[in-house]
């Protein structure tokens, strides 16, 4: 993985450029273009807006999340959930554990939203290059809209096949992309080598101050440059910290020379419209259809990674107990990233679809791009402040602190977009943050009316039954949430229905803070006829409760597992009641052999 000198590997970091940088890789596409439609291109204002750029990119992803957030996680996971999954861990139940919760639930919510925009974005701004071929100066708005939802929804359509054969490509055509970024951003600065000296944060400060307001708000467009750095820190559970650092050296680098090639091009053209397209074809005709073609691909690898993300996202919300269970398929043995969510998958390829028909425009859906990233990041940077406060950490903890006054002044500029679209993507985070809140709100009413027995009560009639009554040869499974209570299901199956086995096995299935590792323990003699296992498994887990049974050796000829028939008056509990029916049940989720199972009903009034 690593040579003598600690440096990732080469293939390490081609794998990061295709799974990682995709989002932030494809941000020169749109970025300065849009800054433009707010300010004149003068060499001044050039100046500070690269030199915006420039820091937005050392702030908001080298500071905040190459190093800040990667030193954060559990077993080499990352990402907002595990900042909550942190923090939740050290906390007692609360209000200050509700507060953390809460807004890790809204932060995963946030980034719904910014996968809705994202592959819209992506796809649009690539598409909308065709206006520069020759001959199709006049191509229609409805055409590249027909041609960006095609691709849409071809993309969306293969998913359910997963990725793992194509994602190896990933790698090498991201790696292509940022050489050509580096070229052609080198061609225009050789040109105007003045241009180096935005990298001097007295033009940032001065643009912002010479340009009042106006300049400020300009930061809500600035901002775009940084989108997708919240993948460096989610992403390193599956490729590791380090390949992801190295690898953001080149990307930084690409990305930054293309950018000043961008501000020179600007200023030596006064071109303020699909600036990236018209410097490639400024450099060379011939080349600028393959470059179109490698665009339209990055932009689908961009939107692929944004789709897997969303995926595993719901994931961890399912096995946290936050989102209702779905359906999942998993399509790659060797990737535990790659799994497919049908119900995810199509609301989202809608949502994608609905976000390109109200704006048409790239610099349309611009106007509504940034808000929950940017929200995000201010969200994260929280929790990694509170989490470094309690590690001691305090040279962490002061930058931390400067880092998130740069989030704020960002997240109230980005505020300014809610009207110009961006209420979209807060219409968008709010459903799944609706859903999360309904599950919460159900799933704690309905252990509140549940009528568990503590064990030692419940064994007291158990023993009467099973050494009075006949039993049943052979072993039962019984699906129980902790071994120190007894649901009401157990209670009416065993000791008012007398359906007592010889062996009587019950199996608990719990969630740890880790996001991965599976441990069984063995719980003899609980009582007579009566044993118990406990499966701890980390969040992020694709368990196999089958596999997991024959190899712990745990069987049984009946699965019994209670389902819960609710009757409420309330509007808010109707809707938890609709979506435990509309769900799958969890032994349903887990494929268990369905000619064992045996489902027991219990009514609960909330």
């Amino acid at each position: 993985m690593k040579n003598k000198i600690g440096f990732s590997s080469f293939k390490d970091i081609l794998k990061a450029m295709g799974l990682v940088f995709g989002d932030i890789g494809t941000s020169p596409i749109y970025t300065i273009t849009v800054i433009l439609t707010l300010t004149k291109p003068t060499y001044e204002n050039m100046i500070g807006i690269l030199s915006l750029i420039f820091w937005t990119l050392i702030i908001l992803v080298t500071v905040e999340y190459a190093w800040l957030a990667i030193s954060l996680s559990i077993k080499g996971e990352g990402g907002i959930i595990v900042l909550k999954e942190i923090l939740t861990s050290t906390l007692k139940k609360g209000r200050r554990y509700g507060f953390i919760a809460f807004l890790g639930y809204a932060g995963i919510s946030l980034l719904m939203g910014d996968g809705v925009i994202t592959p819209a974005i992506s796809i649009l701004s690539a598409v909308e290059g065709l206006e520069l071929i020759p001959g199709l100066g006049d191509i229609s708005t409805n055409l590249i809209i027909l041609i960006t939802s095609v691709i849409t929804i071809s993309l969306f359509s293969i998913q359910f096949k997963g990725t793992g054969i194509v994602a190896i490509s990933f790698g090498p055509i991201m790696l292509l992309w940022f050489v050509v970024l580096f070229l052609s951003g080198l061609f225009f600065i050789i040109q105007v080598p003045s241009i180096i000296s935005a990298a001097n944060p007295f033009y940032a400060v001065n643009f912002i101050t010479q340009n009042g307001l106006s300049g400020f708000f300009i930061l809500s467009e600035v901002i775009l440059c940084a989108t997708g750095g919240e993948a460096l820190y989610a992403d390193i559970g599956h490729l590791g910290s380090n390949p992801i650092r190295h690898a953001w050296i080149f990307v930084f680098i690409a990305l930054i020379i293309n950018y000043f090639g961008q501000g020179a091009y600007v200023i030596s053209h006064q071109e303020t419209e699909f600036i990236l397209f018209s410097m490639v074809k400024e450099i060379s005709p011939i080349v600028y259809i393959p470059f179109l073609l490698l665009t339209i691909m990055a932009t689908i690898i961009a939107s692929q990674a944004m789709i897997s993300a969303m995926m595993s996202l719901v994931y961890q919300g399912m096995t946290t107990k936050i989102f209702p269970l779905m359906k999942i398929k998993y399509t790659s043995s060797q990737l535990k990233s790659q799994i497919y969510i049908g119900i995810v998958n199509w609301i989202l390829m809608i949502s994608v679809l609905l976000m390109v028909f109200i704006f048409q425009r790239s610099e349309n859906l611009a106007a509504a791009y940034g808000l929950p990233v940017t929200a995000t990041m201010t969200l994260s940077r929280i929790f990694m402040i509170w989490h470094f406060r309690y590690q001691g950490k305090f040279a962490k903890l002061f930058v931390s602190v400067f880092v998130l006054l740069a989030d704020t002044i960002f997240l109230i500029a980005v505020m300014d977009k809610f009207t110009h679209g961006g209420f979209w993507s807060v219409v968008i985070a709010s459903f799944p943050l609706f859903i999360i809140s309904i599950w919460y709100l159900g799933n704690k009413k309905m252990s509140m009316s549940f009528r568990s027995l503590p064990i030692d009560t419940f064994l007291e009639s158990y023993n009467q039954v099973y050494s009075s009554e006949s039993k049943i040869k052979g072993a039962a499974l019984f699906f129980v949430k902790s071994m120190e209570m007894v649901p009401p299901y157990v209670v009416h199956t065993m000791i008012r229905g007398n359906i007592i086995y010889e062996e009587n096995i019950f199996v608990s299935i719990q969630t740890t803070d880790a996001p991965y590792g599976i441990s069984i323990k063995k719980i003899d003699n609980i009582s007579p006829g009566l044993r118990g296992y406990v499966v701890e498994a980390g969040y992020m887990e694709l368990l196999d409760l089958t596999k997991i049974f024959k190899d712990s050796e745990i069987s049984g000829k009946a699965i019994f597992y209670g389902e819960e028939d609710i009757v409420t008056k309330k509007p808010l509990l109707k809707i938890f009641s609709l979506l435990k029916r509309i769900t799958p049940h969890f032994v349903k989720f887990h494929d268990l052999p369905y000619n064992k199972l045996h489902g027991v009903v219990t009514r609960l009034e909330l």
